[in-house]
């Protein structure tokens, strides 16, 4: 029997703020146990909340770069649970009037593009955090308010590629908008992952499983592709889903229960009588949909019309908003050849910092060595062969790539009169091959240009190499 996989995802996105949701606490990644804490955020009694402007404006800012409709009136509701790290006994999140509902994101899957449609966003504040030692346990209330966007997915996604592909584009938004690093590591972008099975075709839903605190793009798709595997298993046996919430061990690449849970919790939500529901005006809305920058599948589709690159060579560069602003750089040095440029920062670049497990902004190679070099090129001063060993040693050196062309006398050589001598006597010292190349095998052309180039250590111009070859064998 085959199966159907439907997947939605819920995503908590920290907002960049330096202060917290609904105090003036600072956010802080790292910083010693209680010590960002105030009456507010660690409940005492007679404390009041006061709504972050800042973090309103990010997160209307994050809607509409989801696409999303951004609703004039949205309310803030206490969330009920009881949990050691949430000191209220309620979250303050929003419930049936969120910030944005219906948005989308368009991924590319294989070459096919397919469309993720966000069900809401609404804004909502951190819980702290529980420390488990051996026999004790200690909370950590820094974390409480910090201010969060939950992204809801529509059950749109129908892979555990698919999966990861959203989330790498949903982080590239929201750093290319500035509203959140979205660091998994610091855990800044959390998902929870909602999965089931149906029989091909069917328009019945399987029972769901959730799958909870994934904290890496790669730990997603393995979740699930496991997930997927399990639940296929136990259907073709016959057997029934467990509607449960589960957790993955990354050692073993296996997810097992939590908990079994029959039933949505209730959670009591009522409007926090404490907060003033959020009025928006159409001209406020609209002025901050004017200062989004531009965003990643707009600057892919300027790419390819401004600079007439591929697709794939467009979406490589804008996967990332700081190597998209390097590609833009080198090409403000040297614009003439964008996509030699492009394809230098893709095929040799990425590869080396990959390497040296460096970013993009830690690049010794900096936009202009990369312009610089191309234009060397274009200008046939090197070779691309000779100019592979520069951008070797501009990787070590950090030096020009000018600078290491003269300094190592690695300039190609252009003279028509120098390479036609240095041909004949290529031709003259291997007669046996030229009467093969001339009684048909002309595959030899590679053996000549080789031994040329052996000749002058790699400095021919391999343009004007071919040309002399061609005259003088099949003139």
């Amino acid at each position: 029997m085959d199966f159907d996989v439907v997947i939605g995802l819920e995503t908590h996105v920290q907002m960049a703020t330096n202060t917290k949701c609904f105090c003036s606490c600072k956010v802080e990644f790292g910083a010693e146990p209680n010590t960002n804490v105030c009456p507010v955020c660690l409940a005492l009694p007679g404390s009041l909340p006061v709504l972050n402007e800042k973090a309103l404006e990010y997160a209307i800012k994050a809607s509409l770069a989801l696409n999303c409709k951004v609703h004039e009136l949205s309310v803030f509701a206490r969330k009920h649970y009881f949990y050691p790290d949430l000191p209220k006994g309620y979250q303050i999140s929003q419930y049936d009037k969120p910030l944005a509902t219906d948005g989308y994101v368009d991924i590319n899957v294989d070459g096919k593009k397919e469309r993720v449609r966000i069900h809401r966003l609404h804004v909502e504040e951190d819980a702290g955090k529980t420390i488990h030692e051996g026999k004790y346990s200690y909370v950590d209330l820094n974390r409480a308010g910090t201010p969060l966007m939950e992204i809801v997915t529509e059950p749109d996604i129908t892979s555990a590629v698919g999966a990861r592909l959203y989330l790498e584009k949903l982080r590239n938004i929201m750093r290319y908008i500035g509203v959140s690093d979205a660091d998994m590591e610091k855990g800044q972008l959390r998902c929870d992952v909602n999965i089931s099975l149906k029989p091909k075709g069917s328009d019945k839903l399987g029972t769901k499983v959730e799958i909870k605190n994934l904290n890496s793009f790669r730990f997603v798709q393995k979740a699930i592709e496991y997930e997927i595997e399990r639940q296929a298993k136990i259907l073709k046996k016959g057997g029934e889903i467990v509607q449960e919430t589960r957790l993955f061990d990354p050692s073993s690449g296996k997810t097992y229960t939590m908990r079994t849970k029959e039933e949505a919790h209730d959670y009591r939500y009522f409007p926090d009588p404490d907060l003033i529901p959020v009025r928006l005006s159409v001209k406020q809305i609209e002025e901050i949909r004017k200062s989004l920058p531009e965003l990643p599948d707009e600057k892919a589709e300027r790419y390819v019309k401004e600079f007439k690159l591929t697709e794939y060579d467009a979406d490589v560069l804008v996967a990332d908003k700081e190597r998209a602003k390097f590609f833009e750089e080198a090409v403000k040095v040297y614009n003439k050849n964008p996509k030699a440029v492009a394809n230098w920062i893709i095929n040799e670049l990425l590869g080396r910092l990959n390497e040296a497990s460096i970013s993009i902004e830690e690049s010794p190679v900096r936009p202009e060595h990369i312009a610089e070099l191309v234009k060397l090129i274009d200008e046939g001063t090197i070779s691309t062969k000779i100019a592979k060993e520069v951008f070797d040693e501009v990787f070590k050196t950090q030096k020009s790539p000018s600078q290491i062309v003269e300094e190592k006398g690695l300039k190609q050589v252009s003279d028509e009169g120098e390479i036609r001598k240095i041909v004949e006597e290529v031709l003259k010292n291997h007669p046996a091959e030229v009467e093969k190349y001339k009684a048909g095998n002309q595959k030899l052309m590679g053996f000549f240009v080789g031994q040329v180039m052996k000749a002058t250590k790699g400095k021919a111009n391999p343009k004007l190499v071919n040309k002399i070859l061609n005259e003088l064998l099949n003139g």
